[in-house]
């Protein structure tokens, strides 16, 4: 199967882009053929309003579609639509030109639109872009599928705009994605915030500080006589009382 897409990735850029312009003279057709459906209404009750917002819906999307097939703006609908984006295929908008294309098809069975009001040339230009719509989005389904390569993760879209080449400009992409995301990580990695001790020990010490800042004193003691300590494990030496001032030795003052 890959082989088979490999090999129709070159006719497969010619046939894509031919129904590519295919697709936008559809979307014209359906845009034209909104305006006149929008011209040709009929103010048969108050609810006429909201089949004129209808019929303005279908030309906004329609010129919004065309937009999306020029190749001027993939990287735009890449990042907000991605339905419509490169990496996409194209069953969505194949769905969308399907239920466009019954929706018109589907006004003329109004007699707001019929051959006698609308007139031939504008009835044709309805039916035109109503079959056209439900064809191309078919044939968009189909080639979805078939120009599409799942095992390299190629889209029919890819091929469209790339051709044969698409699996290697998508590898290099791949490979700039992956380089720009590593060098992105290292300058992030280089940039973090480096620590040192001196940093640490600095903000250990400021907060001991600022936590404990009183300073506490040894108490004040009162002067008292003190003995002389003996060596550990000797006993102190025994000194004789001073006598003179003993009551006993003052006997005339003895009662």
């Amino acid at each position: 199967m890959s082989r088979l897409s490999k090999a129709l990735a070159g006719p497969g850029y010619v046939i894509l882009n031919v129904l590519r312009a295919i697709n936008i003279i559809t979307f014209l057709d359906i845009i034209a053929a909104s305006v006149v459906m929008l011209i040709k209404i009929s103010i048969n009750n108050n609810f006429f309003f909201f089949e004129a917002v209808s019929h303005a819906f279908t030309t906004i999307m329609g010129v919004f579609l065309v937009v999306s097939e020029l190749p001027f703006f993939d990287k735009f609908f890449t990042r907000f639509v991605p339905q419509l984006g490169e990496t996409a295929s194209f069953v969505p908008l194949a769905l969308v030109m399907i239920i466009m294309g019954v929706s018109v098809l589907g006004n003329l069975n109004n007699d707001d639109y019929s051959e006698d009001n609308m007139g031939m040339p504008f009835w044709r230009i309805v039916a035109s872009a109503g079959i056209m719509a439900m064809t191309m989005g078919i044939v968009n389904f189909i080639a979805s599928f078939i120009f599409a390569d799942s095992e390299n993760s190629l889209t029919a879209r890819h091929v469209r705009s790339y051709g044969a080449v698409a699996d290697k400009v998508l590898d290099s992409k791949s490979s700039q994605r992956s380089f720009k995301l590593g060098t992105s990580f290292n300058n992030q990695a280089d940039g973090l915030p480096t620590y040192r001790q001196v940093s640490i020990t600095r903000s250990a010490e400021s907060l001991s500080n600022s936590r404990f800042p009183v300073n506490i004193s040894s108490p004040v003691r009162e002067k008292t006589t003190t003995t002389p300590t003996a060596p550990y494990g000797e006993a102190p030496e025994v000194t004789m009382p001073d006598l003179a001032h003993h009551p006993a030795m003052q006997g005339g003052n003895f009662v």
